[in-house]
């Protein structure tokens, strides 16, 4: 084996073990997501929603791999999300005073808003609010990644 075969090898070998790497970052959050509740367990938990915000994937910082689509009911004691979100680990969902649609604006406003919960399901959720946690003091609702410090979508429910 030549100098040259062998540092083609290498760089071979490398970029199949980093593409590997990115397909497993990328596929892990689906293949361990557990199911997400029923259209009926939805529909029941929304009948107590005060507020109803949509998610739509036409946001600024929405793209191709952050994204969210959908509907929400936002209530005193759950938020429920009819639809589907993109992929990806560590989702929060915080609520915000003020419409957010951009990583900078999510970092400048962060310490004004509430996290509710971990959002561990890409289609369908309902995340219990917190004591101390009260929906009307918002307006808006987030699915924000704190592993990648990425926005992926907001809906201003009032």
């Amino acid at each position: 084996m030549t100098t040259r075969q062998a540092i083609a090898l290498v760089i071979s070998h490398v970029t199949a073990v980093a593409v590997g790497f990115a397909v497993g970052i990328y596929a892990l959050p689906i293949l361990i997501a557990p199911e997400g509740p029923s259209t009926a367990e939805i529909a029941s938990v929304s009948a107590n929603a005060n507020y109803t915000a949509e998610f739509r994937k036409d946001l600024k910082d929405s793209d191709t791999f952050h994204w969210g689509e959908g509907s929400v009911a936002i209530g005193p004691d759950m938020i429920t999300f009819m639809g589907e979100l993109a992929p990806g680990p560590d989702y929060k969902l915080y609520l915000s005073p003020e419409f957010v649609e951009t990583e900078t604006n999510f970092k400048d406003l962060k310490s004004k808003m509430a996290q509710v919960g971990d959002v561990k399901t890409f289609e369908n959720f309902i995340v219990k609010v917190p004591e101390g946690i009260d929906p009307s003091q918002f307006n808006t609702v987030i699915v924000w990644c704190e592993s990648f410090n990425e926005f992926i979508t907001a809906g201003r429910y009032k």
